[in-house]
């Protein structure tokens, strides 16, 4: 079994403000910590169920350099760095069994959510099939042409929300539920850790992966305010959408 663990920072237990998650603020490097145990704790999960899966973890956050290189568990393989093809998906392909996106944020305009924004500032919308989607609905949308079954989403209730809409088997891990954009009542980033662990051990069971739909699409919209969002229609190209 081959599965890939996608890593934001945004919808990790404990996250609510820039300061925890931008790589010139004060607390990014208890943030780049608190992420790498998260990333554990799933690759842990993943492989109580499946000992011998191959896992790789894709960095997903900014620059693409934020987990721990030398902290995080040595079974799995991490990608790193950018640029790279698929961006946050960095690592899938149609052999790919599986696919966990990790400490996910929820789209803007989604509702109250915890650090909620577009794939980048110079992004105004990103729609699929005619609907409004964020990180969540296109990197489900990508495992879906691909044919590959999304199985576990963490984040806040919103962004677990946001996921359950497009893949409503899946399981989800809602690790902290929102007051606002910087405001959240959390678990304790251990709780956290050990629930994410129980989740990603029942979302491989082989039996689970055989039976979770895949999401599919046809069409990508993509409006923008500057060439910078030029990687995302790169993206909708490369696997397969028409932008």
């Amino acid at each position: 079994m081959k599965v890939l663990i996608s890593v934001d920072l945004e919808g990790g237990a404990g996250f609510v403000h820039p300061t925890e998650t931008n790589p010139d603020r004060y607390d990014y490097e208890r943030g780049r910590a608190l992420m790498t145990a998260e990333a554990n704790a799933v690759i842990a999960g993943v492989l109580d169920a499946e000992p011998d899966a191959v896992v790789r973890v894709a960095d997903a956050h900014g620059t693409f350099r934020n987990l721990l290189p030398e902290d995080l568990d040595r079974r799995a393989h991490l990608v790193r760095g950018t640029p790279r093809p698929l961006g946050m998906l960095a690592g899938l392909d149609g052999h790919t069994d599986a696919l966990l996106p990790v400490g996910y944020h929820a789209r803007a305009g989604a509702g109250p959510a915890v650090l909620a924004h577009p794939m980048s500032d110079a992004i105004l919308d990103v729609r699929v099939a005619g609907r409004s989607v964020g990180e969540i609905g296109l990197n489900v949308a990508t495992a879906g042409h691909l044919d590959v079954p999304v199985v576990l989403l963490s984040g806040d209730d919103t962004a677990c929300a946001e996921f359950s809409e497009l893949v409503p088997s899946a399981v989800t891990d809602a690790v902290k539920q929102t007051l606002g954009q910087a405001a959240a009542v959390t678990l304790h980033p251990q709780e956290a850790r050990e629930r994410l662990r129980h989740a990603a051990a029942d979302a491989i069971a082989p039996d689970e992966v055989r039976y979770r739909p895949a999401a599919r699409t046809l069409v990508a919209e993509i409006a923008h305010s500057c060439r910078a969002a030029a990687s995302v229609a790169r993206l909708a190209t490369l696997v397969g959408l028409s932008r």
